[in-house]
């Protein structure tokens, strides 16, 4: 390998290295202690029983494609991207969930690297809610299952 070959391979693979970690550094954690990590099939078996399936994500996002059935109560986030968030920097009106908190509920947003679903489950579970679903996968998986959206 030439000085240059040499030069340019540690180069792509500097630029690589940094910016594969900001990427992996921001995806939400596998499980949520408290929570039932639930699939697209499970969302769509709940919502069919009637469990309210909550969209954290911007109203222009919801108002772009949701999972059919979905409820719009956008979690507003400012605290960051990490399992031990300050939720007291955040916004999530949990006045617009069932009122029953032992009914349960799915979160969900644009999977992995999105936290908003992870934040609003951690808060409604400190609220006292306690079959709380989180659906990971979100949108990307919900769509890629060929599900119904509106």
């Amino acid at each position: 390998m030439n000085k240059r070959s040499y030069l340019k391979y540690f180069s792509v693979l500097a630029l690589s290295i940094g910016l594969a970690a900001p990427v992996l550094a921001s995806e939400t954690p596998a499980t949520l202690k408290g929570a039932t990590l639930v699939s697209a099939a499970e969302v769509n078996k709940l919502l069919g029983s009637g469990v309210p399936v909550i969209d954290t994500r911007v109203a222009a996002e919801y108002a772009e494609k949701t999972i059919k059935g979905g409820k719009s109560v956008p979690y507003k986030e400012k605290s960051a991207k990490d399992a031990n968030f300050d939720a007291s920097q955040d916004q999530f009106d949990l006045s617009k969930l069932p009122a029953d908190k032992a009914a349960p509920i799915v979160f969900f947003c644009n999977s992995g690297e999105c936290w908003k679903s992870y934040k609003a489950s951690v808060v409604a579970m400190k609220a006292g809610y306690t079959k709380v679903n989180w659906f990971r996968g979100g949108v990307p998986e919900w769509l890629k299952a060929g599900l119904p959206t509106q």
